[in-house]
């Protein structure tokens, strides 16, 4: 019994030394999640919590493991007050403290029990397990819905970043084509213009 709390209690300690991160490109690999939050301190280990649910290109979530638990506040910290972009995703990432119920490794709760059995049609709960089923199957489809919408809107809103950058780069490449062969200079003099080499 002292082992089993004893475990527990480290556990816990570990889910308060733990971010919860969301909002991640399906792009972002457990190397760039460690270089990103590796400028708030030492992590520890990154597990990404595995999508179960279609399609699979929707944005990632995973648990980051950091060495303290004051690391952790200080991401979640950050990503709440100041948006923080990662490996190209049109939205900004989002950290929350992470929670016990997070964990598929986590330990059993000393003192909890629970027991499983299959239910005879006859038996006096087995109406509330099937309304139970159906409930829970009609939030998996409803949640397949709405993670359909957000890829959809992700992807037009990545779509429009990309067309303002491509437009962006290409009053660049004018304006330095026109620096380049010295047009500035001419058309400066045309209009009667100050214009200097800054």
């Amino acid at each position: 019994m002292g082992n089993s709390t004893e475990e527990y209690a480290a556990f816990e300690e570990k889910v308060k030394r733990t971010v919860y991160i969301d909002n991640l490109s399906p792009l972002v690999t457990d190397a760039v999640l460690k270089t990103a939050l590796g400028q708030f301190g030492t992590v520890e280990s990154v597990q990404f919590i595995p999508n179960y649910v279609e399609p699979k290109n929707i944005p990632q979530c995973a648990l980051v493991v950091m060495q303290t638990e004051k690391q952790a506040k200080a991401i979640i910290f950050e990503m709440s007050n100041f948006p923080f972009m990662m490996s190209g995703m049109p939205r900004p990432v989002r950290a929350l403290p992470a929670e016990v119920k997070m964990f598929a490794d986590r330990p059993i709760k000393p003192g909890r029990r629970i027991t499983c059995q299959w239910l005879d049609p006859s038996d006096r709960n087995f109406d509330v397990a099937q309304k139970l089923k159906e409930v829970t199957q009609r939030h998996a489809r409803e949640a397949s819905y709405l993670l359909q919408l957000q890829l959809e809107e992700e992807e037009k809103l990545a779509a429009e970043q990309s067309e303002t950058l491509k437009t962006n780069y290409k009053k660049c490449e004018m304006l330095e084509s026109l620096f380049s062969d010295g047009s500035h200079g001419r058309l400066a003099y045309r209009y009667n213009l100050k214009v200097t080499d800054d």
